[in-house]
């Protein structure tokens, strides 16, 4: 009988470890044989009828036994590689099971031989190991098992939780049948499911509670963990259809994923962005005033492309709420799709296209024309400007650039400190200017008559830069001969019908959008923005945020992490040290910036501390968001 307090009675096979050990044991002494990946199959069939409860667990034993053939010299790299397969989560809080070692106690119908320095690694002693152990011949070869072992036999688990008769609340952690049973029997008082390496769906329903993790579990129980708040409860939402990549990335890191395809109105997103921390949209979804105003947990807002203005960036920032962009991920595609047009317009590609898809051959040189030599006239020396400065140059053309910022030119490429200028030299004109409301317009009626007569003008940045019935006037005098349009004033939410002015007219490409609509470059940002994503939620990192101070962090090593995010007023930072050292708080790094509105400072503590520290952190005036990381 041991002492009255919670005790933790956790399984080995797919809990503590990533796998099933004799799974893992059966493909090393199955390494090359012909039949390997049958009688593989076939073990791992009889593990989950047994896990599953389908057959007796004695029968599951004695089967996969037999098919194991395996020698007792093999156990020490099972061991080696199972150390390899600790759960990640079980890793992390490697701290807990030397903590609270006298209450955990690991009861598996896997073996002894390999279980034992498996946890002798987490302080859980031989004693406390409850499992079976094999039979060996003279030969050192695994022959069976110890059949008077109760965990040999079906159900073995209830009758050796029986005979320990462990006082206090007595909870199970395990992924099967096994397991749940305890509690069943009632000689449990809690059963979690533990799904972080494997989802059986008998267990999860059979749970008082499903743990996707030991955060998770920690979690609901308030002991130590590695993680003050499970990702497992962090919700995201993902809108506009983002590549399938960032659903994985941001899933696999173990937060809760949901995907919708296509942006939603302002009213439907009020009431979808409830309880939601992280918010991943593209350029369609508007996020107002109105719906950051609704988010009571938002923390993060993942703008899965370059612009920003769908996103009201100061009411986010009022709220806390950090933004992150895609700014370069998907410039090669809006470079190379910019090239391709200059061509295909210089040499009337799309007429004769149009020409010969309606039946006419109309083998000419009119129009025509190499773009070597010619000039090209880049408005806006960005990222994108830059590297369409390099390869335009390199398929011989003259490149001038005008940019409202000093830019450095690449190779030879000309400044124009004047728009005007810039017009008046180039025979292409290309836009890659930046989402600010102040350019609308930007190339209007004036801009164009000072274009040359017969150039051609290219918009890949905003629709409401160029001046739609401008452009078609010109279009339709010749003062223009050619366009390529990929974004307009107005866009639709989604595919569907679709009206412009410029529908129709001749020499103009008309692309929905699609300047960085690549796989590469959607995968790209599917990288990008998630990364930066789970770098603030997970460190704190503001780097590259568009609307809040930028802070690099280094790695936290055992101690805690508080972010605090507070209006840029006198005092604040004061008042935060001073609670910390009413609380005698031991700082071991504060890291602080601030913009002309907000301050976000983060700080990092010894382990032990008083919770009441929250509270006051909380409570201290200006304040905006108060986080604690770990």
């Amino acid at each position: 009988m041991v002492e009255t307090g919670r005790k933790y009675v956790f399984d080995f096979d797919s809990t503590l470890t990533q796998v099933e050990a004799l799974d893992v044991l059966a493909e090393m002494t199955l390494k090359g044989k012909s039949n390997k990946d049958e009688i593989l199959m076939e073990i791992q069939n009889i593990t989950n009828l047994g896990i599953d409860g389908e057959i007796s667990f004695t029968e599951s034993l004695e089967r996969r036994i037999r098919l194991l053939e395996a020698h007792q010299r093999d156990l020490e790299p099972l061991i080696e590689d199972l150390r390899q397969k600790i759960s990640k989560s079980i890793k992390e809080n490697k701290e807990f099971f030397h903590s609270h070692a006298e209450d955990i106690y690991v009861i598996s119908c896997g073996f002894k031989e390999f279980i034992d320095p498996i946890v002798a690694d987490y302080n859980i002693p031989s004693e406390r190991v409850y499992a079976n152990t094999f039979k060996f011949d003279d030969h050192g070869q695994i022959i069976g098992f110890d059949e008077t072992n109760v965990l040999s036999s079906h159900n073995g688990k209830i009758e050796c939780l029986k005979k320990l008769d462990l006082d206090g609340e007595v909870q199970v952690i395990g992924d099967g049948y096994s397991d749940y049973v305890m509690r069943e029997a009632g000689i449990a008082d809690k059963f979690f499911a533990y799904t972080e390496n494997v989802h059986r769906e008998k267990a999860a329903t059979h749970a008082d509670h499903v743990a996707p993790n030991l955060n998770e579990f920690l979690f609901v129980n308030d002991l130590p963990r590695k993680i003050s708040y499970p990702k497992n409860r962090i919700k995201i939402l993902l809108l506009e259809n983002v590549h399938p990549d960032a659903f994985d990335n941001l899933s696999n890191e173990g937060f809760s994923v949901e995907l919708v395809k296509h942006s939603l109105p302002e009213e439907e997103l009020i009431e979808k962005i409830k309880g939601i921390h992280v918010l991943g949209i593209r350029s369609k979804t508007q996020v107002t005033k109105k719906v950051l105003e609704a988010a009571d947990r938002l923390l993060v807002i993942g703008a899965f492309c370059i612009g920003t203005t769908q996103i009201d960036l100061i009411a986010a920032k009022k709220k806390g709420v950090v933004v992150f962009n895609a700014p370069y991920s998907n410039t090669r595609s809006v470079v190379e799709l910019a090239i391709g047009q200059i061509i295909m317009l210089m040499r009337s590609v799309f007429a004769r296209s149009t020409e010969i898809h309606q039946g006419q051959w109309f083998k000419t040189a009119l129009n025509s024309h190499e773009v070597r030599g010619k000039n090209l006239g880049i408005v806006g020396y960005g990222n994108i400007g830059k590297q369409l400065s390099v390869l335009a140059e390199a398929i011989g053309m003259r490149v001038y650039y005008y940019d409202v910022e000093d830019q450095l030119g690449l190779g030879n490429a000309i400044k124009c400190t004047t728009l005007e200028d810039l017009l008046a030299v180039s025979d292409v004109v290309t836009l890659h200017v930046d989402d600010n409301k102040a350019n609308r317009n930007f190339i209007g009626e004036r801009e164009i008559d000072q274009m040359r007569d017969g150039a051609i003008l290219i918009n890949l940045s905003r629709g409401f830069v160029v001046d739609i019935e401008a452009l078609v006037k010109a279009l339709r005098s010749k003062k223009i001969r050619g366009a390529g349009i990929d974004v307009y004033p107005e866009e639709p939410r989604s595919n569907g019908n679709f009206k412009t002015e410029l529908q129709g007219l001749e020499n103009v490409i008309l692309t929905p959008h699609v300047g960085g609509s690549t796989q590469e470059a959607q995968k790209d940002i599917a990288d990008f923005v998630p990364n930066k994503i789970m770098d603030y939620i997970n460190s704190g990192n503001t780097v590259d945020a568009v609307n809040f101070p930028n802070i690099r962090l280094p790695k936290q090593n055992n101690s805690h992490r508080f972010l605090h995010i507070h209006d840029n007023v006198s005092g604040v930072m004061a008042e935060i040290n001073e609670v910390l050292a009413k609380f005698e708080m031991n700082i071991t790094g504060q890291y602080l910036s601030t913009d002309s509105e907000v301050g976000y400072v983060i700080t990092d503590l010894d382990k032990e501390y008083n919770k009441e520290v929250v509270k006051a952190l909380k409570s201290v005036e200006h304040t905006i968001k108060f986080r604690v990381l770990y």
